[in-house]
């Protein structure tokens, strides 16, 4: 009995944990983000176990609502190595899950003010797959080369703290 609560503690600490799989790193020189939703992922199980083995790409990902639900495009999970038959399409369509309130904001956001939604991360929380979005609106050649330059400022500041410190 004692055995038995152990260890569903030790799962309940773990459950919070996030493992993440894949990032998109050109989605913040890309965009301007303006605000970070989470929602879920219907995966088949192949995909879920290609994900546990940390496979996936989120370079060409975008989110789209069609028919009231939110869909996720784009996003390359490759196949299980040690599937059969039954292996999943590396690049179908996921349903993602969100309440519906959300998606009823998030769709008046990208139908008024232009914006796009695109996949920050992806990871597990507690057993279950979750995809990070961002409500993000595309940057100009201009704001990403002053990006650039703002960053490269601040790296030349920190190395001349260095030096003297």
């Amino acid at each position: 009995m004692k055995e038995r609560r152990r260890l569903a503690a030790a799962a309940k600490a773990g459950a919070n944990e996030r493992t993440v799989i894949a990032r998109n790193r050109r989605a913040r020189h890309d965009y301007h983000i303006e605000d970070v939703v989470e929602a879920g992922l219907v995966l088949t199980g192949t995909e879920v176990k290609s994900l546990r083995a940390g496979r996936a790409s989120l370079t060409d990902g975008f989110a789209q609502i069609s028919d009231g639900e939110m869909w996720l495009y784009g996003v390359h999970i490759p196949e299980y190595a040690h599937g059969t038959w039954t292996n999943h399409e590396p690049r179908r369509p996921r349903k993602l899950l969100l309440h519906r309130k959300e998606i009823d904001k998030l769709a008046s956001e990208i139908a008024e003010r232009g914006f796009t939604l695109v996949p920050l991360s992806l990871y597990f929380t507690g057993g279950r797959a979750k995809v990070e979005l961002a409500l993000a609106r595309g940057k100009r050649t201009y704001d990403k080369r002053q990006d650039l330059a703002q960053r490269d400022a601040a790296r030349e500041v920190q190395r001349a703290h260095r030096r003297r410190g």
